[in-house]
């Protein structure tokens, strides 16, 4: 028998990007922004270039996906502190904070609602927006 359990976010949770560019920042294991052929496609037009171009320039593939280049310390295409390319940027990136890897009760408080000053802010998002945003990442 399978106990379903009620999400955290059962009320919702407020969201709106900041920008402060600290989610753009490598912390630990957060450091791949991964690239659907989409988020490929559209960065490329963004930037005036062929999907093929931008994938050999700004791209790397790890075990079979693609992801940015990886910089040291932050996204290649953060600068001064904001995203050069936010219009286009990538499906991760649009959908900050609602990753799966994020939708814990112990994860969100420690990890994201101490780090994203976005957090409580704004627009309340729906059970059923983050839903649909999280699925997002099953694509």
């Amino acid at each position: 028998m399978t106990v379903k359990r009620d999400k955290f976010y059962k009320h919702g949770i407020r969201f709106e990007c900041q920008g402060t560019g600290k989610c753009c920042r490598f912390r630990g294991i957060y450091g791949y922004v991964y690239l659907s052929l989409t988020d490929r496609r559209r960065l490329a037009a963004h930037l005036g270039m062929t999907t093929r171009a931008f994938t050999l320039k700004s791209t790397d593939k790890t075990e079979g996906l693609f992801h940015l280049k990886r910089n040291i310390r932050h996204c290649p295409f953060l600068k001064d502190g904001q995203c050069i390319v936010y219009d286009a940027r990538p499906t991760q990136c649009r959908t900050w904070p609602f990753w799966p890897d994020n939708m814990s009760p112990s994860t969100w408080k420690k990890e994201i609602e101490s780090f994203c000053p976005g957090i409580g802010k704004g627009k309340l998002y729906s059970t059923e927006e983050i839903d649909v945003i999280l699925n997002e990442h099953k694509k």
